[in-house]
């Protein structure tokens, strides 16, 4: 969906939130999109998820998408629903709402039922935090869970976490679902101190669809749809300055859009200065280079949190699962942050093994990404995670 056009005089307007073709919003209360659950991980909008639902790739892949951050630093997290030849497959669930479930009851009515749940990683919690809900919802569902499932501070069985104990499956030491339709890659596992790193990534061989949880992104200047229905976190940051009213225009979605992206991928980006008056923080020129050199034109890249602090210690592991992926028939990736569909070709990931390989990156970005390096080494010295 293209950007809307901003005149010179466009100052401070009222915008009304478009929706785009092949895109589900329920006409629902509040209550309907209520997550009881949200204590077990008090993230930003805490109990009240707001589900967008869209078509991806037409008869074949919708995602779900809901708002989730810390503060008012929000983007969407994506739970794909693929359809094959027994039901429909849901990989990376979201929180289980009312209003959620019933969108993916009207999937249902129309592709058959959902036989299978995939929660495609060991150590994202905001990934696992949905998986029990969305099985009790779907209680006929396979659920099918990386290796190496770890718990923190204890560590806990699945079935103690509301995992049922008598459909839940581990991937590839289980086999994997619907292996005719389906082909599955392992990025990992990889040790982190706490649990490992793991992560498993699946193509739809009709549609040439890869889709991924947290290793590939691809971030554009267009804010996300699920962001016109709730532009309060782009406003706020949109602000440069605590006095500013959160007056809703274009220009301020995408500074609050970019600002963001920079929190999201960086945690701290370099260009934020802390300031302890109205406003929490205040940033400094140069901000809007820092997300080009992130965002890269919108080009698929490895997330940098991964790259900071997951991958230090094995790097050859991502390069390695990259040319994996490149091997397999992929016209587009669907990641579970951040821009979906992404136009994607087996020549673009051998492109981003090699850029990996030779640690090629702007020295802006490695600016904006000095505070997750400091706070890589500050883990390693008190022993959390190992070294490299």
């Amino acid at each position: 969906m293209a950007m809307p056009a901003i005149s010179g005089s466009q100052r401070l307007c009222r915008i009304e939130a478009p929706l785009t073709d092949g895109v589900a919003v329920s006409g629902a209360q509040p209550a309907y999109q209520n997550w009881a659950w949200w204590p077990l991980l008090p993230l930003y909008p805490f109990g009240r998820r707001r589900t967008l639902r869209r078509e991806l790739v037409p008869g074949h892949i919708w995602s779900f998408e809901q708002l989730q951050g810390v503060f008012f630093v929000a983007v969407p997290i994506r739970m794909t629903a693929v359809k094959l030849k027994a039901g429909l497959l849901l990989y990376a669930p979201v929180a289980a709402t009312a209003e959620c479930i019933a969108l993916v009851r009207e999937l249902e009515a129309e592709h058959g039922p959902v036989v299978s749940i995939v929660h495609p990683t060991s150590s994202g919690l905001e990934h696992k935090v949905g998986v029990p809900a969305m099985a009790r919802a779907f209680p006929s569902a396979d659920v099918w869970v990386t290796p190496g499932q770890w718990s923190f501070p204890l560590p806990l069985p699945l079935s103690w976490l509301g995992f049922p104990a008598r459909r839940t499956k581990v991937l590839f030491d289980d086999g994997v679902p619907h292996g005719d339709e389906l082909h599955w890659e392992q990025l990992g596992p990889l040790p982190l101190g706490p649990g490992p790193f793991c992560e498993a990534t699946m193509l739809h061989r009709a549609s040439g669809t890869l889709l991924c949880t947290d290793g590939l992104i691809a971030v554009s200047e267009r804010w996300p749809e699920l962001l016109d229905l709730a532009p309060k976190p782009l406003l706020y940051h949109g602000r440069n300055d605590g006095t500013e009213p959160m007056d809703d225009c274009p220009q301020r979605r995408l500074r609050g859009w970019k600002r963001l992206v920079l929190f999201a991928t960086c945690l701290k980006p370099q260009a934020v200065e802390q300031v302890w008056r109205r406003f929490p923080f205040r940033w400094r020129s140069g901000w809007e280079q820092d997300f080009a050199a992130i965002s890269r034109g919108g080009q698929l890249r490895v997330a940098p949190i991964l790259e900071d602090l997951v991958f230090p210690r094995q790097r050859p592991l991502m390069a390695q699962w990259l040319r994996r992926c490149a091997q397999l028939p992929v016209r587009r990736l669907v990641p579970a942050h951040f821009d979906a569909p992404i136009a994607c070709t087996p020549e673009q990931l051998n492109a981003l093994a090699d850029a990996w390989e030779q640690q090629d990156q702007p020295a802006a970005e490695l600016q904006d990404r000095a505070f997750l390096r400091a706070f890589n080494r500050q883990v390693e010295r008190f022993g959390l995670v190992p070294k490299p």
